[in-house]
């Protein structure tokens, strides 16, 4: 069933009760009024941007492109909760101009000598590998005051996020650049984090929603009679972030030498400068000179910048095993998802190790 749209009256309603709950944090010094002021205020003024999709598209005022936009997105919208079985609420059948290109900026922090990130515990979303800001200059200052303490210091920015159902999450103008197909993943994504989350592991969670949605997008794709991706992109970009994880291997190993400062420094950049090589390596001798990662891999490194991967991606084989273990049946595939979920952190490892291993096995 189809719920109503929210009320301001009913967001006004919603923040009273987390606010006392909020307050709490505060006076125990969990962390700063100013930080979870702009967490609340900054989620708030997205809630309060949120208009139908539907009236949207219906709006011969709005831009012509952006309404055809979203009528795509309603359709892998609709697919998404009637065959990947995902949540069937308001989310993403909202949508939210912001007038920026990113939702929030993310601030990874580690210190210099160490791939062990700063971690930051919430009372919804348990504890995560940084924090996020709602303004730019925000993030940025939070970077200059962790530099300043010596710590590596990396911002990204973030297009879209879920807030676990707690809110019906919009559609945001800030995914507008994507193509149909793209945004299509996206919702995919996000919807599997409301339909499984596990509380102080980022790993699963992340593993587990890019599998719904590489499934998930290959079945949508399938639905609509098109021919399979090639699977080049998304080749390249596994390559890509293999080298990226063998530099934080050797980093690892690096760093638990006990070395003069100077000389961990130097062996530091070493190692970064082995990685832009070969990339470029990669990139020249198999990729036709696919420059893609060019930017990227030309900034400025450090141990904060290697920190979101892995995340997304780490137990992906995994989750595959396990779906084709339950039939493909997505409904039996989250039962199973469910079951690791509960398992005491070192079971669930254990177990997802054992599942990524038998496919290599059988690969």
């Amino acid at each position: 069933m189809i719920r109503p749209f929210p009320s301001l009256g009913l967001l006004d309603r919603v923040f009273r009760v987390l606010f006392p709950g909020v307050l709490l944090l505060l006076l125990n010094g969990c962390a700063s009024v100013s930080y979870y002021g702009q967490l609340a205020s900054g989620q708030l003024q997205l809630l309060q941007s949120r208009e139908p999709v539907a009236e949207v598209i219906a709006d011969p005022s709005r831009d012509q492109k952006l309404r055809a936009h979203l009528t795509q997105s309603q359709k892998a919208r609709t697919f998404a909760s009637e065959q990947l079985h995902l949540p069937d609420n308001q989310s993403y059948r909202l949508y939210a101009d912001i007038g920026r290109p990113y939702v929030v900026w993310n601030v990874f922090v580690t210190p210099e000598f160490s791939l062990t990130p700063q971690n930051h515990c919430f009372p919804i979303a348990g504890c995560v590998a940084y924090r996020g800001y709602y303004s730019q200059s925000a993030a940025r200052g939070e970077a200059a005051v962790q530099r300043l303490q010596g710590m590596d210091v990396s911002i990204g920015g973030v297009e879209a996020y879920s807030t676990l159902g707690w809110f019906n999450d919009p559609i945001i103008s800030s995914m507008m650049g994507w193509g149909d197909e793209r945004l299509a993943s996206l919702i995919f994504h996000e919807l599997a984090h409301q339909r499984i989350y596990v509380k102080d592991d980022t790993e699963f969670n992340e593993s587990f929603a890019t599998f719904v949605e590489q499934e998930g997008t290959r079945q949508w794709r399938a639905s609509r009679n098109l021919a399979p991706d090639n699977g080049t992109q998304e080749q390249r970009r596994d390559q890509f972030i293999q080298l990226v994880l063998d530099t934080r291997t050797r980093l690892e190993k690096l760093y638990a030498q006990p070395l003069p400062a100077d000389q961990m420094r130097q062996r530091k950049a070493a190692e970064f400068e082995r990685l832009r090589s070969e990339y470029r390596q990669l990139r020249d001798s198999q990729w036709a000179g696919d420059k893609r990662y060019d930017a990227w891999i030309s900034a400025p490194m450090n141990n904060a910048r290697l920190l979101p991967f892995g995340l997304y991606d780490q137990w992906v084989p995994a989750f595959s095993v396990l779906f084709r273990q339950e039939g493909g049946d997505w409904v039996r595939f989250y039962a199973a998802v469910e079951q690791l979920g509960a398992l005491p952190v070192g079971e669930r490892k254990a177990a997802l190790r054992a599942l990524a291993k038998s496919k290599i096995s059988a690969g």
